[in-house]
């Protein structure tokens, strides 16, 4: 499996001839986009910052666009999607945590979270967490603090932070005792790298 990442909240995720895409900007957000094909598309919050799945589309590669909450089953990957209230750019709105099986590893999508308080449903379903994607900057998502308490208490093996600033960042890996952390272009995991780790960082260069 490959990761890569492209900004903000959105991720390239490939393994084999699958790709998933994870919260593409839109055209109209002040984020930076990218334009692929993917087989999957997944938005957390119906925002143009997140829901660009136009920009998933390339050619005849259209792909299946999950933007809640549920259980679904695309391609040999389960994904299971739990809602949380939050809001985003001033706007009260649900965000949806994603938990992605594939490979034999778990994904967990904590999206544009604001609280540090898990769902209920979440809290009950997600466990054994291998990699946990983590907003970190602050504003209307997770700060520093509260990222790396929350990313604590999921017990991942690997912990990609997102949605932050070059100051954010540092103040997140200072917390996190991970301080000097270099960017990596991208993250290429099997299921055996990922045994022994604990809470590992690993920041992807956009």
């Amino acid at each position: 499996m490959v990761i890569s990442y492209l900004g903000g909240e959105c991720f390239k995720v490939t393994f084999g001839d699958l790709t998933i895409a994870i919260n593409p900007p839109g055209k109209s957000s002040k984020l930076a986009t990218s334009k692929f094909g993917a087989d999957i598309a997944l938005v957390s919050l119906p925002h143009e910052d997140f829901n660009g799945t136009e920009n998933a589309s390339f050619g005849e590669r259209q792909p299946f666009v999950i933007s809640g909450a549920g259980e679904y089953e695309v391609k040999g990957v389960a994904v299971r999607g739990f809602g949380a209230p939050t809001t985003y750019d001033k706007q009260a709105t649900i965000n949806t945590i994603y938990s992605i099986s594939l490979e034999g590893m778990n994904l967990c999508f904590l999206g544009a979270m604001g609280s540090a308080e898990l769902p209920a449903a979440a809290k009950q379903e997600v466990d054994e967490v291998d990699i946990l994607f983590i907003p970190v900057g602050g504003g209307e998502v997770l700060d520093h603090a509260a990222a790396y308490k929350l990313a604590v208490q999921l017990g991942p093996k690997v912990i990609v932070p997102m949605h932050y600033d070059a100051a954010a960042l540092k103040s997140f890996l200072k917390e996190a005792g991970a301080e000097g952390t270099k960017a990596e272009e991208k993250l290429t995991v099997k299921r055996k790298d990922l045994e022994g780790k604990e809470a590992e960082v690993v920041v992807l260069g956009a």
